[in-house]
């Protein structure tokens, strides 16, 4: 009998997350008429771009304060029906095919399935200046934020394939572009590096890291410290673009479905799991482009296979 109430009981779709692809998953949810409940465990909706300063990638919009692009987001779904929860989510469990959804004050709430869409965090570097200057010179996305500094001086942080195709990608828009990397070697493919090295207005400096940006009312120059030695220089420029990695926010999932390497959740476009009835969008998933587009995508993509997941469920 209780298995029986829980059924009845549970939402079609539990939403955990509330940036881009959490709230287009509650548009698409409630186009589709499906019961569903969204957590989000900070005071406001909308993710990282709440922090955004301004976005000018998202179509429909030349120039859209970050924002105000997440309210718009955020009433959106709120039109849709969704049941909105300002709780963190402590646990997920499926248990005899329904998910236990449990936050931290002890409340639990049952759906049929779940859609993550906790994100990924940008690394940091950890340098002086680095948050104070967070939107007003330092970025962690250079396609969100690298036309702003067309015709001007950028400076790239990394060594991976994220921060030397950054570089690349701010060559063709800079005036000049100053790659930071700790090793004498970077860690990127060989091809990515060779293009870099034969762009004329791009400086690469080794052995070096980034350890303090200064300025005013926004960053004005950075001052790089020799690994080796400490031996410090200082460049001006006008921003910083940091590329030293993400971090999924995939504790509630890790333990439940399969990951890469980096502990993102391996899942193809259709946002499919390992684990049935568990859908993944956004940054959290595996994937070569984070962007709020390629987010938003995600979660319109899951939210159908959910859908479909569900009409085939119904039928067992």
């Amino acid at each position: 009998m209780a298995d029986k109430f829980i059924i009845n009981e549970a939402s079609d779709v539990c939403i955990i997350g509330s940036g881009p692809a959490g709230l287009c998953a509650s548009v698409y949810a409630g186009r589709a008429g499906l019961k569903h409940v969204i957590y989000e465990k900070f005071p406001m909706c909308g993710g990282q771009i709440v922090n955004t300063g301004d976005v000018e990638n998202y179509p429909g919009f030349s120039s859209v304060g970050g924002f105000e692009l997440a309210q718009k987001f955020y009433e959106h779904a709120v039109s849709a029906g969704g049941s909105f929860r300002s709780e963190t989510v402590k646990s997920v469990i499926k248990n005899n095919g329904i998910f236990e959804i449990t936050s931290e004050n002890g409340k639990t709430t049952y759906s049929k399935t779940v859609i993550a869409a906790t994100g990924a965090k940008s690394k940091t570097l950890g340098a002086k200046g680095e948050i104070e200057f967070t939107g007003k010179g330092v970025s962690y996305c250079a396609h969100c934020d690298g036309a702003f500094y067309r015709n001007k001086t950028a400076v790239v942080v990394g060594g991976g394939d994220t921060a030397v195709s950054d570089a690349l990608y701010l060559s063709n828009l800079c005036k000049q572009v100053i790659v930071v990397h700790r090793r004498d070697g970077f860690r990127a493919a060989k091809s990515l590096v060779d293009k870099l090295e034969s762009k004329e207005n791009v400086k690469i400096i080794r052995g070096f890291v980034l350890s303090e940006i200064k300025g005013d009312t926004k960053a004005e120059s950075v001052i790089l410290k020799r690994v080796k030695n400490n031996e410090t220089q200082e460049f001006l420029t006008d921003g910083i673009f940091i590329a030293v990695g993400a971090s999924p926010e995939n504790a509630l999932f890790k333990d439940i479905v399969k990951t890469d390497e980096a502990g993102f959740i391996t899942a193809n476009e259709d946002c499919i799991t390992s684990l049935e009835g568990l859908f993944v969008a956004g940054d959290l998933r595996t994937k070569p482009l984070r962007q709020i587009v390629t987010a938003v995508s995600d979660g319109a993509n899951a939210i159908y296979s959910a859908e479909k997941y569900l009409r085939e469920s119904s039928k067992k």
